[in-house]
């Protein structure tokens, strides 16, 4: 996409397609640049339709092509149809001003109708000559400072982070790191996507979702649902925000990898035995029968209910969880460059981004419904005090979600998202102590859930004289108290993740996640029902589960012994059923208990 030279003398031959656009330059020996035709393309781009040209859907789209030969890209195809979509999407804009006035619903018995409904029209109007008067314009001269914005992002990050330390790379598999990012390089990252310039050969093989906006736009063709062309309206609203105002903040994306191998010196991707022997305090749990993750307005760890890879189809026809967060949050969309597809013991978090828009419904009930203005305050790092974690549950597990193995896995994927650094050293001494326990065990042939639960009570009276210190390599300890005290303050909002499209079930998942949190020592859940009928009893659950002062191993092993009688077939009922009959004496209660 690049060529690159010294200052006085551009290249002026295009280079071969690369990987990954933009991330092999790592050592910025020389300034970049575009090759001259893109050059002259992209700021006839940013002069504007009377001397672009570009003014329909079907016109962008020829340029775009323009833009993808000018820096080698035209012997790799975008996707069918995708010209029809680009031309459908916005040339429907323009002509909306020729339909008559529809009725517009703001609520039960109240219609807007008439003068009201034309001035919808001509705002929609308004829309499309906005959009190719200035918002493209705009996004072409972003574009053009995208050299220099790489530029300043990888000798900024250098100074802040430490050299290759958090700039932007390709994050693969098992590749522990971060990428921290500000808003306005991720916004011109995200207008590369719209006009398809990235290159797309071998993103498979490295296990890279799809990053341009070809199929996107293709899906809207023909006969998409309105919720695909809904999709493109709340990054069109994106795109104009950004273009009348440049955010100013940052956002940083994490791969978190939990070591596979047992180590003495760190912290190790958890066994069944682990979760069994276990004494940590299950967290406050609370119950929200009505809201959504996102509207959540305490400080917490979100969940993205998501695909392995990030994103999910959200660049396709999703339109669910994790693609409407997506939307509504795009910036979250730049992850998709980088960051490779998700293994069991690895979770995606991102910090920072912005939310731009108002929806409602789901699927293909999903509808844009305008502009929202994001007041989270920022923390020390200039990242918005928005904290997303992706991760992935088993698709379509059916019967086998009840195995130990799968239950293990889906436990150990939200403790893996769930992990805290700054409590890292706290879950050291947890991991060092349950190792030591099962030596002791073993040699002097006794139980290693007890030997366990004496080190642990002794091990909590230390903790609470001691606070959980930082282990955060790039914050050192430039933060101040009262910011690790936030940090240490940090619960979860979530819900029913892995379960509808994904087949999970929602009782059993609640508790996975309850587990994870809890033995990740976050504060409590904060957990949204989305009105699914099985979990009526979930208030009452956790709240019998939490007065009979149950640990994470009691839940764990009356998960465990569940499981194995749906297995065997000697229940069929759900796990609240199961637990907490409905006409259980306090003596079959205690029992369960034990």
């Amino acid at each position: 996409m690049w060529s690159r030279s010294s200052p006085s003398s551009p290249s002026s031959s295009a280079p071969p397609p690369l990987l990954v656009l933009l991330l092999l330059l790592l050592l910025l020996l020389f300034a970049l640049f575009w090759p001259p035709r893109a050059l002259e393309s992209l700021k006839a781009l940013a002069l504007g339709p009377d001397v672009s040209r570009v003014a329909s859907g079907e016109v962008l789209f020829d340029a775009i092509l323009d833009l993808r030969d000018s820096i080698g890209l035209s012997q790799h195809p975008l996707a069918h149809a995708a010209a029809d979509g680009f031309a459908l999407f916005f040339d429907e804009v323009k002509t909306l001003c020729l339909s008559p006035p529809s009725p517009i619903f703001f609520g039960p018995g109240l219609w807007l109708l008439g003068f009201l409904g034309s001035l919808v029209v001509d705002c929609y109007l308004m829309d499309a000559r906005v959009w190719f008067g200035e918002i493209v314009p705009t996004l072409a001269r972003l574009l053009l400072q995208l050299p220099s914005l790489l530029e300043a992002h990888y000798q900024k990050s250098d100074e802040v982070f430490g050299k290759e330390k958090a700039g932007l790379r390709v994050l693969g598999s098992q590749e522990a790191g971060i990428v921290f990012l500000s808003q306005e390089l991720t916004g011109a990252l995200l207008a590369c996507a719209l006009f398809c310039l990235f290159p797309t050969s071998n993103r498979d093989a490295k296990l890279l979702p799809a990053i341009n906006f070809d199929y996107l736009f293709a899906n809207l063709y023909p006969n998409a649902r309105q919720s695909q062309e809904q999709k493109v309206r709340c990054l069109i609203h994106y795109f104009e925000r950004i273009s009348l105002s440049t955010p100013t903040g940052f956002v940083s994306f994490e791969r978190k990898v939990i070591p596979l191998q047992r180590s003495s010196s760190g912290i190790s991707y958890p066994e069944a035995d682990d979760w069994r022997i276990s004494k940590a305090s299950l967290c406050q749990f609370k119950v929200l029968s009505a809201g959504l993750i996102e509207d959540q307005q305490d400080e917490v760890l979100e969940v993205d209910f998501a695909n392995e890879y990030l994103g999910g189809g959200a660049l396709h026809r999703g339109c669910v969880q994790e693609e409407i967060r997506f939307m509504i949050n795009p910036e979250l969309i730049a992850g998709m460059l980088f960051m490779a597809s998700m293994r069991d013991n690895e979770a995606i978090e991102i910090v920072g981004v912005e939310r731009f828009s108002q929806y409602m419904g789901y699927s293909s009930s999903f509808r844009f419904v305008g502009d929202y203005i994001d007041r989270k305050p920022f923390d020390l790092l200039g990242r918005r005090k928005t904290r997303i974690i992706a991760i992935d549950a088993l698709d379509s597990p059916r019967l086998a979600q009840y195995k130990t193995d799968c239950l293990l896995r889906e436990t150990n994927k939200a403790f893996c998202g769930f992990f805290d650094r700054s409590k890292h050293r706290c879950y050291l001494k947890y991991f060092q102590m349950v190792d030591s326990c099962r030596e002791y065990a073993h040699e002097n042939n006794a139980d290693a859930s007890v030997v366990c639960k004496t080190s642990q009570e002794n091990e909590n009276q230390d903790n609470s004289e001691n606070r959980c210190s930082s282990n955060s390599d790039l914050t050192e300890n430039n933060e101040e108290r009262s910011q690790q005290i936030d940090l240490e303050s940090i619960g979860i909002a979530t819900g029913n993740w892995g379960c509808g499209a994904f087949g999970g079930d929602p009782e059993m998942k609640s508790m996975i996640q309850w587990l994870a949190a809890s033995q990740a020592l976050r504060p409590f859940i904060h957990y949204y029902t989305f009105g699914e009928a099985s979990l009526e009893r979930l208030q009452q659950v956790t709240e019998w589960i939490s007065g009979h002062g149950w640990t994470v191993g009691d839940l764990w092993s009356m998960l465990v012994e569940y499981s194995t009688q749906r297995l065997r077939r000697e229940t069929n009922v759900g796990f609240f059923a199961w637990l907490l009959p409905g006409q259980s004496s306090t003596s079959d209660m205690q029992y369960m208990s034990q």
